[in-house]
């Protein structure tokens, strides 16, 4: 290309054009809410309608006229664009948006120059890949962020539901919009909808042990006989590990325990200035910790374990430094939920471990030495701002509703603070240096970490449209690991494609028991499997061993050595 590629805007244009236009929709909103609400007629806001006026469709013209004039100045800076093809987009699947024409030409037309914007990033010459993948992740974050559904004055449902209720909307998205700023976070289920062990987290258990990092639950058996083997959980720190025990239907949790299975889940606290300084040595040495605990408890020599996400990598540092201590058989199987242990290209977070936001976090910790939660929560959000931002400025701001009921995103918003050092040392060492992949460069409790030393047997789960550990990423587990090793490829992404019983009878995954060495090689041999992959796990698990018990004495939580503390779910996953 020529010199004229300096005239694309930089990722500093784009989130500044995105404030500038958010900023906009809530001057227009605040100055339609203070109209309206007291009966006068529609004001112009600089819209080309003359006087203020009480015609609906003149408002609504208007407001369309003005959008599709700022439309023809992009078309003018990126040349003409052809129209884009018709594509499912739920933002404009109300009938307004191609029942009008006006509408479906604003449609159309943002829809063409989003093509266009994002399609320039792919050809600009010069660009290194990681140049390039920042430059595409802010520009298809300022081209979400432009939609004319997001603004209260080109979106026709908006229009509409403003002058049904003279305004009335917008009073109630101010209020919700206040709410959440109060709050520091955007509410993504109502208040009050779920609480923990009553429509959350109910399989009955008990916690049994406690440090001031985790606490250990064991849940109550409710078959005749179970695996003599038994399962420990690790959930990841950064989220509650109720992801795992949502409402019974969705349960992880329960429909292992009715698969006959001894069930412990390790429920991490959320971090406060009493362990600000826990670092990867002390993640390591409590899973190490729940698995001879449990060990000790049942009598028994090894457990299964699952690592979900972040606590899969450091499972794999923990099945290493067992391996280096000639204890790897305290671990019979490991099965990794979305998990990483090679950060070459570990997605769109790694928008997000630049120098500059490590310098922001240091400063964001530096009081307490912990990281707020909602940084992280904001962060993820971000990935899918269309469905995680935006929709709710739509929803809960501009047509003033409350957000439905959904455990999911109550559990999305319900966050769990970090140990600041810990954060930006995971960040540096794993996502920057990829030291994982480098043996003996990490170094555990005088352990040098070496991940070619893991034979334990390992089940291996990914998300096909995963956004967070990306399957590709996840399946360079198969290479790492020397033991037997089981990859699935599962529908859906980080969160749907983990938590998807049977009964819901959704999604799909793939298997594949012929040699592959890339994940495409993989899938090309693969076969397709309707509903949940939870049944395959199952089977492979007790493909390890069989041999089952009944689940008395120290089977039922309370009744061992160990005497209960408190009930399920515990009080750290309620502690924010």
């Amino acid at each position: 290309m020529t010199d004229d590629t300096t005239t694309i805007p930089t990722l500093d244009d784009w989130q500044q054009w995105a404030l500038v236009m958010a900023r906009a929709n809530q001057m227009i909103m605040e100055a339609w809410a203070d109209n309206l609400s007291k009966g006068k007629s529609m004001p112009g806001l600089g819209l080309p309608v003359g006087k203020a006026t009480t015609d609906p469709m003149a408002w609504m013209s208007a407001g369309a006229d003005a959008w599709s004039k700022g439309l023809e100045a992009w078309s003018q800076m990126l040349g003409q664009y052809s129209e884009a093809a018709e594509t499912k987009d739920r933002r404009f699947s109300a009938p307004e948006w191609r029942e009008n024409p006006i509408f479906d030409t604003v449609r159309q037309s943002y829809q063409a120059i989003s093509d266009k914007l994002l399609g320039t990033v792919e050809e600009i010459e010069g660009l290194d890949e990681d140049a390039r993948s920042r430059l595409r992740f802010a520009t298809k974050g300022f081209v979400d962020a432009m939609s004319p559904a997001n603004f209260m004055a080109t979106n026709p449902q908006v229009m509409k539901r403003t002058i049904e209720t003279k305004g009335e909307n917008l009073l109630s998205g101010l209020k919700n919009m206040l709410a959440d700023i109060s709050r520091g976070q955007v509410t993504q289920s109502p208040e009050g909808a779920f609480e923990l062990g009553r429509n959350l987290a109910t399989t009955p258990g008990k916690v049994i042990y406690e440090t001031k990092l985790f606490q250990l639950i064991q849940y109550a058996p409710s078959t005749e006989t179970v695996l003599e083997t038994p399962l420990v959980i690790f959930p990841p720190w950064i989220n509650r590990f109720y992801i795992l025990d949502l409402t019974p239907e969705k349960s992880f949790v329960k429909w292992v325990v009715d698969q006959g299975v001894t069930l412990f889940m390790v429920s991490w606290k959320s971090a406060d200035e009493t362990i600000r300084d826990v670092m990867m040595d002390d993640y390591v040495a409590a899973q190490v910790e729940a698995i001879d605990v449990i060990r000790d408890l049942l009598g028994v020599k090894s457990v299964h374990a699952i690592g979900y996400c972040v606590a899969g990598t450091t499972m794999a540092a923990t099945l290493a430094y067992l391996a280096g201590k000639g204890e790897a058989d305290k671990v019979a199987s490991a099965t990794f939920f979305t998990a990483q242990v090679d950060f070459e290209d570990p997605g769109d977070l790694k928008m997000f471990v630049g120098d500059d936001t490590l310098a922001t976090l240091k400063q964001l910790t530096a009081e307490t030495g912990v990281l707020d939660g909602r940084v992280m929560a904001a962060t993820f959000n971000l990935l899918r701002g269309k469905d995680l931002i935006w929709n709710y400025v739509v929803n809960n701001y501009l047509m003033g509703n409350d957000p439905p009921p959904f455990d999911l995103l109550h559990w999305n918003g319900d966050v769990t603070n970090l140990p600041g050092e810990w954060h930006r040392d995971y960040l540096e060492r794993l996502y920057r240096q990829n030291l994982m992949m480098k043996p003996g460069a990490i170094v555990v409790k005088g352990v040098p970490v070496d991940l070619s030393k893991i034979k334990t047997p390992a089940y291996i789960q990914a998300g096909r449209e995963d956004h967070i550990a990306p399957a590709p990423s996840v399946w360079k587990l198969t290479r790492v690991l020397k033991g037997p090793n089981r990859f699935i490829l599962a529908g859906s992404g980080h969160i749907a494609g983990v938590v998807n019983p049977p009964a819901a009878g959704k999604y799909q995954y793939w298997t594949n028991d012929g040699a592959a060495s890339t994940l495409d090689e993989f899938v090309a041999g693969a076969a397709e499997h309707k509903g949940s992959w939870w049944p395959d796990w199952i089977e492979w698990l007790r493909g390890l061993g069989a041999k089952t018990v009944k689940p008395d004495g120290a089977r039922v939580p309370g009744s061992g050595k160990l005497k209960p503390i408190e009930d399920a779910p515990g009080r750290y996953v309620r502690t924010r």
